[in-house]
């Protein structure tokens, strides 16, 4: 008895064993099995700020030139991203392939910092790229470092492209210093004395001849000149940006548009030594929102019709915003001599702190004090200021409209204007010359230079040939 109690013991155990050794069998040829398919990459987020596109892997290799959202590492294409290297062949390398991909994403990896020189990143490409940097993307260090075969007016320009995302969570470095310290920029010296200008230096990024397009989470900073330029550009979201440069770069703009349309700049922070947005001639429907300037030189649509040439700008609108520690808060400025028009433009819920000309409009703008006296000017009307609060530096008047002589700014209306001085006393004479407009509620300081009604000499002209 106990003889057959002993075998079926064994027998049981051997069963149990058996059993345990093919289920391990099963598992390990599972995972080490070659020829599975590798799994999905990631799909591209719908915030690609908050959720960055991740790097799937290597994978197989098995059919990735087709899958949509493949990841194009700079790195895979040979870029070292010491700081030193020149990197540049590595990221036309991966763009090259990247572009010939749907939803296909360049890769800029975080913990590494990437020297590329004057590059134009070209389409037409595949809808739903996106040039992704997470590390850091800078220049070469000042125009003694710079290639005398790139173009000194530009770094990096996107150029025929559709449907295409800049973002990441990385910084774009300009390397500025020595650009705004060569001897031609103008500068801002002791007792208000300034050097001759301009010279050439490099835009940080350009984007040409575009069409929906997003910039969105970046840090960008020290451009030798304007950090972020549109033009012959339609349809561009910007969103999440921080922008910085010195108070006193020169020609430093954060944001710069022109001859293009449809525009959405939100929820950023802008900091520079020019304007913090500027708008250019030939912009239609630009809305701002959620932005935060400061120091800087305010938010500026202009200048226009320089060299008298002719500008339309329509349609823009900025609210919610804060513009503190400024030479100006919102303006229009336009040149004599210059035809088109300015018209349908709100500044809406805008918080002034410790800002000189807190709302101006200038059609006598000259950028060297030399321009002689001319008739013709771009027309300026349907302008409203609402809710427009805060302090502002008593050297200059917080309202200052200088219209010209021969073409009246027309239709402005001011409501909830309250602007006291940050120190000193109450400037209580706003400046005004041939503007035209209602005061809906009452203004501090009061504007009764504003003129009612509407100036006879303007029924006769016809959008200056604005359409």
């Amino acid at each position: 008895m106990k003889m057959v109690i002993f075998i079926f013991k064994n027998i049981f155990l051997l069963t149990l064993l058996l059993l345990l050794l093919s289920m391990n069998v099963v598992q390990g040829r599972y995972h080490y099995h070659k020829n599975q398919k590798a799994a999905p990459p990631p799909s591209v987020p719908s915030d690609p700020v908050s959720s960055p596109v991740t790097d799937p892997g290597d994978g197989d290799g098995d059919g990735d030139a087709a899958a949509p959202n493949c990841v194009f590492d700079v790195k895979d294409y040979g870029a070292i991203g010491d700081g030193s290297t020149d990197d540049t062949a590595a990221f036309v390398a991966a763009w090259k392939e990247a572009c010939a991909v749907e939803s296909a994403t360049v890769l800029v990896p975080s913990g590494c910092t990437f020297i590329i020189t004057s590059t134009i990143f070209s389409g037409p490409c595949k809808p739903g790229l996106i040039f992704q940097v997470d590390g850091v993307v800078m220049p070469p260090a000042g125009p003694d470092c710079w290639p005398k075969k790139d173009s000194y007016k530009q770094w990096l320009v996107f150029y025929k492209l559709d449907n295409m995302s800049l973002t990441g969570t990385g910084t774009i470095e300009g390397n500025g210093q020595d650009w705004w310290e060569l001897p031609c920029k103008p500068h801002r010296g002791p007792n208000g004395s300034t050097l001759p200008g301009p010279c050439d230096s490099p835009t940080l990024i350009r984007f040409f001849m575009s069409s929906n397009l997003a910039v969105t989470g970046l840090r960008i900073q020290n451009s030798p000149m304007f950090h972020v330029k549109f033009d012959g550009c339609e349809g561009v979201l910007i969103d999440k940006l921080s922008i910085s440069s010195p108070k006193l770069s020169p020609n430093t703009d954060g944001i710069h548009i022109e001859n293009t349309k449809s525009v959405g700049i939100y929820n950023s922070m802008i900091s520079n030594g020019d304007d913090c947005i500027s708008i250019g001639p030939g912009c239609v429907n630009v809305d701002i929102e959620g932005v935060t300037c400061g120091p800087s030189h305010g938010i500026s649509i202009g200048s226009l019709g320089v060299h008298n040439s002719q500008a339309c700008v329509s349609n823009i609108t900025v609210r919610n915003a804060v513009i503190h520690d400024s030479d100006n808060g919102v303006r229009i400025k336009t040149w004599q001599g210059g035809a088109g028009s300015v018209t349908g433009i709100a500044f809406e819920n805008i918080q002034m702190e410790n800002v000189r000309n807190c709302v101006i409009i200038d059609q006598y703008y000259c950028s060297n004090k030399n321009c002689v006296n001319q008739t013709s000017a771009v027309y300026v009307r349907d302008i409203s200021f609402r809710n427009i609060k805060g302090t502002y530096d008593v050297r200059s008047p917080p309202i200052h409209f200088a219209c010209s002589d021969s073409v009246a700014c027309t239709n402005i209306s001011m409501s909830e204007v309250e602007l006291l001085p940050y120190e000193g006393e109450l400037v209580d004479d706003p400046f005004c010359w041939n503007a035209y407009g209602v005061q809906e509620t009452l203004t501090i300081p009061p504007i009764d230079c504003l003129q009612d009604g509407m100036p006879q000499s303007i029924s006769d002209k016809v959008e200056y040939g604005c359409i």
